[in-house]
């Protein structure tokens, strides 16, 4: 296939199954990936073969996330296009915009989309005039505690106060009552001041039930947007998620089709342009209220591939090129159910503890389809050799399972983690292997609070589809 318009090189600014998986995209579209790596990844086997630019030490501070490093280094290795992947710089409307000035083409939306995007107030504000329904809160950062006080009189006990350029369940803090506020909104700016550099923060009244439902969408600069359904993420652990599937299997129809049509609303108001998910929290009273944008490339994209037959990533690099989308909506068919686990290279024996080290024999399971049809696919950046390092995410691998139902596609995973060989260092297999045996997973008796099957994990709801999380990442 020739090499798209204006795109012969593309500097890739990630590590590890992401960045396999943009070169893979490129290979398939003619174009030349470049590698960003630190001292610490240089030596792995998935860069054999493949050209490389060093961009600093083991530690992300100097290497993936100096921006000007990075920019620097897409330049001096002449490339026209960058793709940050998730995590690192992705989502820094700054990094946006320093690449564009230097002319090189960020993949991703314009950085002021990105900075709207960015702050949770003037999303939500966005998302309301789109028509989106919204978890009551406050009307903007909150002055002081007498401010906070008052909002969560109004709305009601419990809240939640949280961050405005929060993420990862940080800056969060819950007053159940007026006598926690003072505490809870100096704690939560404190953690948020630390954390992100922005000691603002909000209020939302805390649901206490619910289910974490997102919706993907893509669109182009010209206009259009289309939305490749939604995946439930509410198998979570200290807000970061387990397993994603696609469709939820408890969202109902009228709220599906609604909330589909507003996000694709709501993507073309705001301009944006390339991939993106959209982040709701599915109350007791069946309202799918939205949380945030994430304004990148989700690691679950997978499950939305596996349903839709898109490309998202060369889908990104098309629009990034100034291309339209490739599709509209009527032309694409979501098809069966798709479940994606995410597998860490972490001990939960101990307290899910990070295991960076050496893989010693690795074999991924077969991804033939069985008597059900349903099929297998695995994204990883490892292979037996493969030395883990300790300065990063310990995610290894993500097997995603495809079929014609909830149930088939659960089984098929069942078989695929099961001949998933990883020696040498410890892994999540076990725990999801006992999350999608248990009752509570086929059943859906489980929220955001609790891990279905996990010894350890809060109770379960006492009717299947019943939320009763506490609100997820």
């Amino acid at each position: 296939m020739a090499a798209l318009a204006t795109f012969h090189r593309l500097f890739i600014a990630n590590r590890g199954e992401v960045a396999v998986r943009i070169a893979k995209a490129c290979d398939a579209l003619g174009i030349t990936p470049v590698f960003g790596v630190s001292e610490a990844d240089a030596g792995a086997a998935y860069l054999d073969g493949r050209e490389t630019v060093r961009l600093g030490p083991g530690r992300a501070a100097g290497s993936y996330l100096d921006a000007v490093r990075v920019v620097q280094a897409a330049r001096q290795s002449g490339c026209t296009a960058l793709h940050p992947g998730w995590g690192f710089l992705a989502e820094n409307p700054t990094f946006a915009a320093l690449c564009e000035s230097h002319g090189v083409t960020f993949v991703g939306p314009p950085a002021h989309v990105m900075h709207l995007m960015g702050k949770k107030t003037p999303a939500k504000q966005a998302m309301r005039a789109a028509g989106l329904q919204l978890i009551p809160g406050s009307d903007g950062v909150l002055a002081d505690v007498e401010q906070a006080r008052a909002v969560a009189d109004e709305i009601g006990y419990p809240v939640l106060i949280k961050a405005e350029s929060g993420g990862g369940g940080r800056g969060m803090r819950i007053a159940r009552g007026s006598g926690e506020v003072a505490e809870a909104f100096a704690d939560a700016q404190a953690e948020a001041r630390a954390a992100f550099g922005d000691p603002r923060v909000y209020m939302e009244r805390l649901v206490e039930g619910g289910r974490h439902v997102e919706i993907q969408v893509m669109a182009d600069r010209y206009g259009q947007a289309v939305h490749l359904g939604e995946r439930d993420c509410t198998v979570q652990r200290n807000h970061q998620k387990l397993i994603e599937e696609s469709p939820s299997p408890v969202l109902p129809e009228a709220v599906r089709a609604q909330s589909l049509a507003a996000a694709v609303e709501a993507t073309c108001r705001i301009g944006y342009v390339g991939a993106g998910t959209m982040e709701f929290l599915l109350d007791g009273d069946g309202v799918l209220r939205f949380m945030e944008m994430n304004t990148r490339l989700q690691v679950e994209h997978c499950v939305s591939e596996m349903r839709s037959g898109v490309d998202l990533v060369r889908e990104q690099l098309r629009v990034a090129a100034g291309h339209p989308l490739s599709l509209r909506q009527e032309q694409l068919e979501l098809r069966g159910h798709a479940i994606e686990c995410r597998i860490n290279a972490e001990d939960p024996s101990q307290g899910f503890r990070p295991a960076p080290g050496t893989i010693t024999r690795w074999q991924s399971p077969d991804g033939a389809a069985d008597a059900t049809g349903s099929t297998v696919r695995v994204d990883t950046h490892v292979s037996s050799g493969y030395r883990i390092p300790p300065h990063y995410d310990s995610l290894i691998c993500k097997v995603i399972a495809h079929g014609p139902s909830r149930d088939a596609a659960a089984d098929r995973m069942l078989v695929a983690l099961s001949e998933l060989v990883c020696e040498g260092v410890p892994t999540t297999v076990p725990m999801h292997r006992a999350i999608l045996a248990s009752e509570a997973f086929r059943h859906n008796r489980y929220d955001t609070r609790a891990i279905p099957g996990w010894p350890g994990s809060p109770g379960s709801p006492s009717r299947p589809g019943s939320p009763a999380g506490d609100r997820p990442a």
